[in-house]
């Protein structure tokens, strides 16, 4: 019997009383990009979240969008108060969250950064994100996330 994984995410939404459901993918292939987890996993692609994390002139950001659209930048900028933001350096991710790519989750960072989650997500229930490794995602309630990391709701992706 293989034992529960507790990644700093879950420990987080543990320690809170949140509820979650998590889902486990095999991870061969080094596949990690949000859709291929997202049809590993079999859930729903508008669902599935991915975490990016941004820097400025004035700190770290992190932005939540679909796993199948990408952020528009000038908007998240625009929604954190920072006049130009570009993505943080992947060798710098771990350093900067505690977290490596593809298993990069927005709860349980090593300093919580200001969250922008993108407004699609305001049609959904439950969304899924990182559980904070690779192989592990976790389904949390909108409304929790949002209240949990202090997340700021707008719209940061790219129209179609």
């Amino acid at each position: 019997m293989s034992k529960k994984v507790k990644t700093n995410a879950l420990r987080k939404l543990d320690q809170q009383k949140i509820e979650y459901e998590t889902f486990t993918y095999s991870i061969e292939g080094n596949q990690v990009d949000g859709i291929t987890v997202a049809n590993k996993i079999k859930q729903p692609i508008e669902q599935v979240y991915k975490t990016l994390v941004l820097n400025g002139k004035y700190g770290h950001y992190v932005a939540v969008i679909p796993v199948d659209a990408t952020l528009n930048i000038k908007a998240i900028s625009k929604a954190v108060g920072e006049k130009k933001l570009e993505m943080l350096a992947v060798k710098d991710l771990e350093k900067t969250t505690g977290y490596i790519r593809g298993g990069c989750s927005p709860v349980g960072m090593k300093k919580q950064f200001p969250t922008v989650i993108d407004q699609s997500v305001e049609s959904l229930d439950k969304m899924i994100v990182s559980a904070g490794q690779i192989g592990i995602q976790m389904k949390v309630g909108v409304s929790d996330l949002v209240q949990l990391i202090d997340a700021k709701v707008s719209d940061i992706i790219d129209a179609d």
